[in-house]
Protein backbone atom coordinates (compact mmCIF):
# COMPACT_ATOMS: atom_id res chain seq x y z
CA UNK A 1 0.00 0.00 0.00
CA UNK A 2 2.86 2.37 0.85
CA UNK A 3 4.56 1.50 -2.44
CA UNK A 4 1.40 2.24 -4.42
CA UNK A 5 0.96 5.57 -2.63
CA UNK A 6 4.61 6.40 -3.34
CA UNK A 7 4.12 5.63 -7.02
CA UNK A 8 0.99 7.80 -7.27
CA UNK A 9 2.67 10.71 -5.47
CA UNK A 10 5.76 10.55 -7.69
CA UNK A 11 3.65 10.43 -10.87
CA UNK A 12 1.64 13.47 -9.74
CA UNK A 13 4.82 15.34 -8.81
CA UNK A 14 6.37 14.49 -12.18
CA UNK A 15 3.28 15.75 -14.02
CA UNK A 16 2.71 18.91 -11.98
CA UNK A 17 6.33 20.01 -11.71
CA UNK A 18 7.09 18.91 -15.27
CA UNK A 19 4.20 21.05 -16.56
CA UNK A 20 5.44 24.07 -14.60
CA UNK A 21 8.97 23.56 -15.94
CA UNK A 22 7.68 23.47 -19.52
CA UNK A 23 5.72 26.64 -18.74
CA UNK A 24 8.93 28.20 -17.44
CA UNK A 25 10.68 27.15 -20.65
CA UNK A 26 8.08 29.02 -22.71
CA UNK A 27 8.30 32.05 -20.44
CA UNK A 28 12.11 32.19 -20.77
CA UNK A 29 11.86 31.95 -24.55
CA UNK A 30 9.30 34.75 -24.61
CA UNK A 31 11.37 37.06 -22.37
CA UNK A 32 14.52 36.51 -24.42
CA UNK A 33 12.55 37.37 -27.56
CA UNK A 34 11.09 40.47 -25.86
CA UNK A 35 7.58 39.04 -25.58
CA UNK A 36 5.47 38.84 -22.39
CA UNK A 37 4.74 35.16 -22.95
CA UNK A 38 2.03 33.01 -21.34
CA UNK A 39 1.82 32.40 -17.57
CA UNK A 40 4.09 29.65 -16.27
CA UNK A 41 1.01 27.61 -15.31
CA UNK A 42 -0.33 27.69 -18.88
CA UNK A 43 0.95 24.22 -19.85
CA UNK A 44 -0.59 22.72 -16.72
CA UNK A 45 -3.93 24.42 -17.42
CA UNK A 46 -3.91 23.22 -21.04
CA UNK A 47 -3.09 19.65 -20.02
CA UNK A 48 -6.01 19.50 -17.58
CA UNK A 49 -8.34 21.34 -19.96
CA UNK A 50 -8.00 18.75 -22.72
CA UNK A 51 -9.25 15.98 -20.44
CA UNK A 52 -12.63 17.77 -20.35
CA UNK A 53 -12.88 18.50 -24.07
CA UNK A 54 -14.67 16.36 -26.62
CA UNK A 55 -12.54 13.59 -28.09
CA UNK A 56 -12.98 13.29 -31.85
CA UNK A 57 -11.40 10.79 -34.21
CA UNK A 58 -10.29 11.47 -37.80
CA UNK A 59 -11.77 9.20 -40.48
CA UNK A 60 -8.28 8.44 -41.75
CA UNK A 61 -7.10 7.05 -38.38
CA UNK A 62 -5.98 3.43 -38.04
CA UNK A 63 -7.81 1.82 -35.14
CA UNK A 64 -7.01 0.65 -32.50
CA UNK A 65 -3.41 1.81 -33.00
CA UNK A 66 -4.47 5.47 -33.03
CA UNK A 67 -5.77 5.20 -29.45
CA UNK A 68 -3.48 2.47 -28.18
CA UNK A 69 -0.25 4.23 -29.10
CA UNK A 70 -1.14 7.22 -26.92
CA UNK A 71 -1.87 4.92 -23.98
CA UNK A 72 1.48 3.19 -24.54
CA UNK A 73 3.16 6.60 -24.76
CA UNK A 74 1.88 7.46 -21.28
CA UNK A 75 2.54 3.99 -19.88
CA UNK A 76 6.23 3.91 -20.83
CA UNK A 77 7.01 7.18 -19.03
CA UNK A 78 4.91 6.23 -16.00
CA UNK A 79 7.06 3.10 -15.93
CA UNK A 80 10.08 5.40 -16.07
CA UNK A 81 8.88 7.20 -12.93
CA UNK A 82 8.48 3.87 -11.15
CA UNK A 83 11.91 2.63 -12.23
CA UNK A 84 13.57 5.98 -11.49
CA UNK A 85 12.42 8.11 -8.54
CA UNK A 86 10.45 5.28 -6.87
CA UNK A 87 12.74 2.23 -7.16
CA UNK A 88 16.01 3.90 -8.25
CA UNK A 89 16.61 0.85 -10.41
CA UNK A 90 18.53 0.34 -13.62
CA UNK A 91 19.68 3.22 -15.80
CA UNK A 92 19.61 0.79 -18.72
CA UNK A 93 15.84 0.38 -18.35
CA UNK A 94 15.40 4.18 -18.32
CA UNK A 95 17.25 4.46 -21.60
CA UNK A 96 15.24 1.53 -22.96
CA UNK A 97 12.10 3.51 -22.14
CA UNK A 98 13.52 6.42 -24.11
CA UNK A 99 14.07 4.07 -27.07
CA UNK A 100 10.41 2.98 -26.88
CA UNK A 101 9.51 6.69 -26.85
CA UNK A 102 11.07 7.01 -30.33
CA UNK A 103 9.05 4.04 -31.59
CA UNK A 104 5.87 5.59 -30.21
CA UNK A 105 6.64 8.90 -31.95
CA UNK A 106 6.85 7.03 -35.25
CA UNK A 107 3.64 5.04 -34.82
CA UNK A 108 1.65 7.95 -33.39
CA UNK A 109 2.36 9.92 -36.55
CA UNK A 110 1.48 7.14 -38.97
CA UNK A 111 -1.69 6.02 -37.14
CA UNK A 112 -3.65 9.24 -37.69
CA UNK A 113 -3.46 9.27 -41.47
CA UNK A 114 -2.55 12.96 -41.44
CA UNK A 115 0.14 14.01 -43.95
CA UNK A 116 1.74 16.08 -41.19
CA UNK A 117 1.79 13.05 -38.89
CA UNK A 118 3.21 10.81 -41.61
CA UNK A 119 6.04 13.22 -42.35
CA UNK A 120 6.67 13.55 -38.61
CA UNK A 121 6.95 9.77 -38.24
CA UNK A 122 9.48 9.66 -41.09
CA UNK A 123 11.52 12.33 -39.34
CA UNK A 124 11.25 10.39 -36.06
CA UNK A 125 13.04 7.48 -37.72
CA UNK A 126 15.56 9.88 -39.24
CA UNK A 127 16.23 11.59 -35.91
CA UNK A 128 16.82 8.24 -34.19
CA UNK A 129 20.09 8.00 -36.12
CA UNK A 130 21.24 11.17 -34.32
CA UNK A 131 20.17 10.04 -30.88
CA UNK A 132 21.52 6.48 -30.91
CA UNK A 133 25.17 7.60 -30.52
CA UNK A 134 24.11 9.38 -27.33
CA UNK A 135 23.51 5.96 -25.80
CA UNK A 136 27.30 5.73 -25.69
CA UNK A 137 26.94 7.66 -22.44
CA UNK A 138 25.75 4.39 -20.86
CA UNK A 139 28.97 2.61 -21.79
CA UNK A 140 31.07 5.53 -20.59
CA UNK A 141 29.30 5.65 -17.22
CA UNK A 142 29.74 1.90 -16.81
CA UNK A 143 33.44 2.11 -17.69
CA UNK A 144 33.89 4.82 -15.08
CA UNK A 145 31.77 3.44 -12.23
CA UNK A 146 31.31 -0.27 -12.98
CA UNK A 147 27.53 -0.04 -12.52
CA UNK A 148 24.35 1.17 -14.19
CA UNK A 149 22.21 0.94 -11.06
CA UNK A 150 20.95 4.38 -10.06
CA UNK A 151 21.28 3.76 -6.31
CA UNK A 152 24.85 2.52 -6.82
CA UNK A 153 25.67 5.57 -8.95
CA UNK A 154 24.44 7.86 -6.18
CA UNK A 155 26.57 5.98 -3.64
CA UNK A 156 29.59 6.12 -5.97
CA UNK A 157 29.32 9.89 -6.30
CA UNK A 158 28.94 10.37 -2.55
CA UNK A 159 32.44 8.87 -2.25
CA UNK A 160 34.21 9.92 -5.46
CA UNK A 161 32.42 13.17 -6.25
CA UNK A 162 29.94 14.14 -8.99
CA UNK A 163 30.42 12.54 -12.40
CA UNK A 164 29.80 15.91 -14.04
CA UNK A 165 33.27 16.95 -12.82
CA UNK A 166 35.10 13.82 -13.95
CA UNK A 167 33.04 13.23 -17.14
CA UNK A 168 31.96 16.71 -18.34
CA UNK A 169 31.80 15.71 -22.01
CA UNK A 170 29.48 12.79 -21.23
CA UNK A 171 27.29 15.27 -19.35
CA UNK A 172 27.24 17.49 -22.45
CA UNK A 173 26.07 14.49 -24.50
CA UNK A 174 23.16 13.96 -22.12
CA UNK A 175 22.31 17.66 -22.10
CA UNK A 176 22.16 17.52 -25.91
CA UNK A 177 19.63 14.71 -25.55
CA UNK A 178 17.59 16.85 -23.15
CA UNK A 179 17.78 19.83 -25.51
CA UNK A 180 16.42 17.69 -28.36
CA UNK A 181 13.28 17.11 -26.27
CA UNK A 182 12.73 20.76 -25.32
CA UNK A 183 9.88 22.62 -27.10
CA UNK A 184 11.00 24.66 -30.13
CA UNK A 185 14.59 23.45 -29.82
CA UNK A 186 16.99 23.61 -32.82
CA UNK A 187 16.75 19.80 -33.24
CA UNK A 188 12.94 19.66 -33.08
CA UNK A 189 12.41 18.15 -36.53
CA UNK A 190 9.45 15.92 -35.54
CA UNK A 191 7.37 18.89 -34.32
CA UNK A 192 8.70 21.65 -36.55
CA UNK A 193 6.29 24.45 -37.46
CA UNK A 194 6.05 23.20 -41.06
CA UNK A 195 4.41 20.05 -39.59
CA UNK A 196 1.89 21.99 -37.44
CA UNK A 197 2.35 19.88 -34.25
CA UNK A 198 3.83 16.80 -35.94
CA UNK A 199 2.55 13.43 -34.77
CA UNK A 200 0.17 15.20 -32.33
CA UNK A 201 -1.66 17.12 -35.07
CA UNK A 202 -4.76 14.87 -35.24
CA UNK A 203 -5.08 14.01 -31.54
CA UNK A 204 -7.86 15.79 -29.65
CA UNK A 205 -9.58 15.81 -26.28
CA UNK A 206 -8.47 13.13 -23.81
CA UNK A 207 -5.85 11.81 -26.24
CA UNK A 208 -4.17 15.23 -26.47
CA UNK A 209 -4.44 15.54 -22.69
CA UNK A 210 -2.61 12.23 -22.28
CA UNK A 211 0.10 13.36 -24.70
CA UNK A 212 0.61 16.62 -22.80
CA UNK A 213 0.63 14.72 -19.50
CA UNK A 214 3.32 12.43 -20.90
CA UNK A 215 5.39 15.30 -22.29
CA UNK A 216 5.48 16.84 -18.80
CA UNK A 217 6.43 13.55 -17.13
CA UNK A 218 9.10 12.85 -19.77
CA UNK A 219 10.67 16.31 -19.30
CA UNK A 220 10.74 15.86 -15.53
CA UNK A 221 12.28 12.39 -15.88
CA UNK A 222 15.05 13.48 -18.27
CA UNK A 223 16.07 16.26 -15.88
CA UNK A 224 15.83 13.94 -12.85
CA UNK A 225 18.02 11.28 -14.49
CA UNK A 226 20.66 13.84 -15.50
CA UNK A 227 20.88 15.37 -12.04
CA UNK A 228 20.94 12.04 -10.20
CA UNK A 229 23.42 10.38 -12.56
CA UNK A 230 25.83 13.30 -12.96
CA UNK A 231 25.39 15.29 -9.73
CA UNK A 232 24.78 12.53 -7.21
CA UNK A 233 23.08 12.94 -3.80
CA UNK A 234 22.06 16.61 -3.99
CA UNK A 235 18.77 16.31 -2.07
CA UNK A 236 15.27 17.52 -2.92
CA UNK A 237 16.20 21.22 -2.93
CA UNK A 238 19.17 20.50 -5.18
CA UNK A 239 16.94 18.62 -7.62
CA UNK A 240 14.42 21.47 -7.76
CA UNK A 241 17.09 24.14 -8.29
CA UNK A 242 18.92 21.96 -10.82
CA UNK A 243 15.77 21.33 -12.87
CA UNK A 244 14.94 25.03 -12.92
CA UNK A 245 18.48 25.99 -13.99
CA UNK A 246 18.59 23.42 -16.81
CA UNK A 247 15.12 24.44 -18.02
CA UNK A 248 16.15 28.11 -18.10
CA UNK A 249 19.30 27.24 -20.06
CA UNK A 250 17.32 25.14 -22.54
CA UNK A 251 14.77 27.93 -22.93
CA UNK A 252 17.52 30.44 -23.67
CA UNK A 253 19.15 28.14 -26.25
CA UNK A 254 15.79 27.46 -27.91
CA UNK A 255 15.06 31.21 -28.06
CA UNK A 256 18.32 32.29 -29.71
CA UNK A 257 19.03 29.27 -31.95
CA UNK A 258 17.27 28.78 -35.31
CA UNK A 259 15.56 25.47 -35.96
CA UNK A 260 17.84 23.30 -38.10
CA UNK A 261 16.66 21.33 -41.11
CA UNK A 262 16.56 17.53 -40.67
CA UNK A 263 19.98 16.86 -42.25
CA UNK A 264 21.78 19.55 -40.27
CA UNK A 265 19.99 18.53 -37.08
CA UNK A 266 21.08 14.91 -37.36
CA UNK A 267 24.66 15.68 -38.36
CA UNK A 268 25.07 18.23 -35.55
CA UNK A 269 23.91 15.76 -32.91
CA UNK A 270 26.07 12.97 -34.32
CA UNK A 271 29.10 15.28 -34.39
CA UNK A 272 28.56 16.30 -30.76
CA UNK A 273 28.19 12.63 -29.75
CA UNK A 274 31.38 11.55 -31.56
CA UNK A 275 33.51 14.38 -30.21
CA UNK A 276 32.24 13.94 -26.64
CA UNK A 277 32.60 10.16 -26.74
CA UNK A 278 36.20 10.27 -27.99
CA UNK A 279 37.07 13.04 -25.53
CA UNK A 280 35.60 11.12 -22.59
CA UNK A 281 37.42 7.91 -23.58
CA UNK A 282 40.72 9.81 -23.72
CA UNK A 283 40.03 11.33 -20.28
CA UNK A 284 39.29 7.87 -18.84
CA UNK A 285 42.49 6.42 -20.33
CA UNK A 286 44.68 9.28 -19.18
Amino acid sequence: MNLMLNIIVNILVAFLFGSLLLGLHRKVMARVQLRPGPPIVQDLIHSIKFFFKETSFPKTATYPLYIGIVVIFSAVWVTGVIEGPVLKGSLLIIFGIYAVHKIVEHNAGSSSGSPYGKLSCVRAVFSAAAELPLFAVLALIFLKTGTLNISSLISYQSIHGPLILSMPLAAIMFLTLILSKAPYNPFCITKAKDLVTGFETEHFGVLRGLIMFTDSVAWYMLLWVFLVVFCGPIGLLGLIIGMIIITVIMGFISAVTPMLNPNHSVMTQISIAIVCTLGTVLMLII
